[in-house]
Order: structure tokens, then sequence, then C-alpha cells
């Protein structure tokens, strides 16, 4: 009988090749380990770490695709599989790139500036802050003048009693250690030459590169003396002087006070406040807020503001100007004037030649002493123009949803419960004033400005001191 043969077992299903793990994520991850470490034993400085990281970043994503890249050939010749980037190795990746772009963008914005904020502390690039006191003093030529140039901090310039410049600094250096904080303070003393008749003062926070370093310089001269300031990022205070004044500020506060000399003010985000000024004022630039009081000369050029939401241009100022953040106040100016902003409570007394004002969320109230053209477009709130009673001028004016009313008997006048409208000429009609507003009303009055009486009365504006700058820390 014949046997029965039995078949072999089914051999178990291969199993599928196991992936190598990848190394580029744990050598990415060691290349930064190190880098910290080394920070915090106080070898590499917080500071230039976040220098190096911010232009180098994209070496680690370098390192990582050629590790990647050896390992595909690797897997290759082997004949496996090779292993992607798994979602451990997208999350690491990304984390680095969106690190990466950050510090390149702080890098850009001067990481410097950010450990001088008052309002920002910890930060583990800044370090600690060493303060140092120093004191200069140099011979003034009769009828000198000074310059200053300053990268970061205050200038206060006041009146000395003898014939030297005396220069007191007040330095502020961010470091890992007290031994760099005093090697920084050597390379960044102040600096003061002359040349001929011009003394100038080098403040030197550039003299650490790109450490962060605050030079507050306390400086008296002779009382005659012209003065051509310079500041990066820091207040300047004038008080007292004879001579003109110069000066050139980005970031920071300018307060000039009893001048008796000309003054030219140059802003580039930066705030003014002039008072007391004997002769002619120019300011130009990029302005946040702007002061003119007890201007004895003229402010006889043209003049252009710019800030985030105003853009201001007039040819003359014969008067005073006051520019804050909700606030506008004009007198006595020369035209053409053109202001385009918004959110604010505009007042002009007494404008001369054309006008155009463009504004929304604040009433708008203008006092023409030499009518010519007027354009004023508004939003949500009122217009008052009060225009010169023997003015001739032709009116075209429409409110949506607000009244019109006027002075003039020989304008027409309709007002609708949705759209209200005047039109018309008066004596003439040489000039053209065009008034357009939604959701507010308009007022065309005969005369000079007269308060209307508000709700709540307005408090009348004290005379502030003047701003002196206290130690930077901007």
């Amino acid at each position: 009988m014949a046997s029965t043969v039995q078949a072999p077992p089914p051999a178990p299903p291969a199993r599928p090749p196991r992936y190598k793990r990848s190394f580029a994520g744990p050598v990415v991850l060691i290349i930064v380990g190190i880098f910290f470490l080394l920070s915090n034993m106080g070898i590499i400085s917080w500071h230039n770490f976040g220098l190096w990281f911010s232009h180098y970043w994209p070496v680690l994503l370098i390192v990582w695709g050629i590790i990647k890249l050896i390992e595909y050939q690797q897997a290759n010749r082997e004949g496996q599989r090779a292993r992607g980037i798994g979602a451990g190795g997208v999350m690491l990746v990304v984390m680095v790139v969106i690190a990466g772009l950050i510090a390149s963008e702080v890098v850009k914005w001067h990481p410097g500036e950010l450990c001088e904020d008052p309002d920002i502390h910890g930060l583990p690039w800044c370090g600690s802050t060493y303060n140092y006191t120093d004191d200069l003093q140099q011979a003034f030529p009769a009828n000198g003048s000074l310059h200053v140039n300053s990268e970061r901090g205050a200038i206060n310039l006041t009146v000395s009693d003898d014939s030297q410049v005396h220069v007191s600094v007040h330095k502020r250096i961010n470091a890992d250690r007290q031994e760099q904080a005093d090697q920084w303070n050597k390379t960044t003393r102040p600096q003061i030459s002359v040349n001929g008749q011009v003394v100038t003062v080098d403040a030197n926070t550039h003299g650490a590169g790109d450490h962060p370093i605050t030079n507050d310089l306390d400086i008296a001269i002779p009382r005659k003396a012209s003065v051509v300031l310079a500041s990066r990022h820091g207040d300047i205070s004038i008080m007292g002087r004879d001579g003109s004044a110069d000066i050139t500020s980005r970031s920071g506060d300018v307060s000039i006070t009893d001048l008796n000399g000309n003054a030219i003010v140059n802003l580039d985000d930066s705030s003014a406040r002039l008072s007391q000024i004997a002769s002619d004022v120019v300011i130009q630039g990029r302005a946040k807020e702007v002061s003119l009081e007890d201007i004895k000369g003229t402010v006889p050029k043209a003049v252009n503001f710019k800030s985030s939401r105003t853009d201001m241009s007039f040819a003359r100022l014969d008067g005073e100007l006051d520019l804050e953040s909700g606030d506008l106040e004009v007198s006595n100016v020369v035209g053409p004037f053109n202001l385009n902003t918004r959110h604010k409570d505009i007042r002009i007394n007494g404008v001369s030649s054309n006008v155009l004002v463009r504004n929304e969320n604040g009433p708008v109230e203008i006092e023409v002493t030499r009518l010519g053209n007027l354009d004023v477009q508004n939003d949500r709130a009122d217009i008052r123009i009060f225009v010169p009673e023997k003015s001739s001028f032709q009116v075209d004016a429409q409110a949506r949803n607000g009244e019109i009313q006027s002075d003039f008997n020989e304008l027409k006048i309709e007002n609708g419960d949705n759209r209200s409208t005047a039109s018309g000429s008066v004596n003439g009609g040489s000039s053209h004033i065009v008034l357009n507003n939604q959701h507010g009303s308009i007022e065309i009055r005969k005369g000079e400005a007269v308060e209307a009486p508000p709700s709540t009365p307005k408090a009348p504006k004290t005379a502030k001191p003047p701003n002196v700058p206290e130690p930077s820390e901007n």
C-alpha cells in the first residue's frame, strides 16, 4: 500500500524590509544643542548666537538634506527602500524654518533696540545691563559751533557758564559678563574733536559693533553757539540758545525751548515740540506729533508732514500748529493747504489760498482769511466753514444723512430726509467751494469762527514744561 506523501507546510510570508532610522533629525538637534550649551556656558554670547542663527539657519536644512541624500543612496545600494522624512521630521523642519524667518526679521529690526525697550525684559540674547558714567570737557572756540552725532541715546543741550564744552555721559551696556561690558565701555568712550571753529562730539556707540550700547549725553556749551545735532534713536532737548539749531531726529522726541536763532528740524518717525522761538522755523520729514508755540518768526518754507494716518502740507505758517494723535489745530497758515487724515478733530483758524481736506470720524472747522478754492470731504462728523462776508465764491455742497445751513441767502439749500444739497454763487463766484459729508451736517457761516457751545466744555491746554529727556529706554 502506497504511503501518503504530505506536502511541506507553506513558508511564512516574508517580512517587509525594515527601514533604517534616519540620522538627519538627531544630527540637527545635536548641532543646535551644542550651540545652546556653549551659550549657556558663556563661551558664545546669546547675542552672537542669535546673530549667527539669523544669518546661517538655512545651513541646518542643507545638513539635513545632505544626510537624507546619503541615506537614500546607501539604501539603494543595499536593495532597501529609503526612509521618508516622517511626521516628526516634517515638524522639525517647519520649526527650524519658522524660527529662522523670525530671527532674520528681528535682526533687520535691530535686536539691540529691543534690549533697550523698558517694556521688554528677560530676552536671552540681551544679557545683563551694566551702567557707566564719564565726564569730558574741552575748550570751546570763540564764535564756534557744535556738531553732535549719536546712534543711540538722548542728547540734552544746556548753557555753560564758561568757554568750555562739558559732556556728562550716562552709558548702558548689555552684555553677558562684566568683563565684556568693561571691554566695550573702553571702546565706546565718546570723543570730542576740534576742527577750526567746529567742535564735534561723537557718542561713539558703534565702537562695540552690533552690541547694544546707549550713550546719553548731557552737554553744556556757551549760549551763543549754533548747534547741529543728529540722533538715530533717542530724544533731543535744547534749552536756551542764541545761535541757530539744525536737528535731525529718527525715532525720538525733539524739544526746543528759548531759541533766538533759526530752527531747522528734520523728522523721521519722530515728534517735535518747539516753543519760544524768536526766529524762523523749518520742519520737514515724517512726524508723529508736532507742536509749535510762541514762534516770533515765521515758518517760511513749504512744510510736509507724513505719518501712519496723516499727510499734511502747506506753504507757510505764520501762527501756531498743534498736531496730536486725535487733534489738529493750526492758525494763520498760508496755502495751498492739503490735509489727508482720519480720526482727528480739525480746527484751522485763518487760512489763505487753496484748501483741500480729507477726514473721517472727526469734525472739521475752517476759518478763511483770504478765500481760494476750498474742497472738504468728511465722514461721520460735521463740517463748519467761516467765510468773509464780502468774499466771491460759488458753492457745491451735499450732505448724506445730514442737513445744510448757511448765512448766505444767495445759496439755494434743499434739505431732504437722506440727502441735502446747497448750490449757488455769492458776489460773482470767483472761488469754488466744494463740500461733501457723509453722516454729518454742513454749516457755511459769515465772518470769523465762533466757538459752538460744546456739551462738555473742553479744558484749555496748559503750557507744557520743556521736555528734558530722561535716559533713553528705546
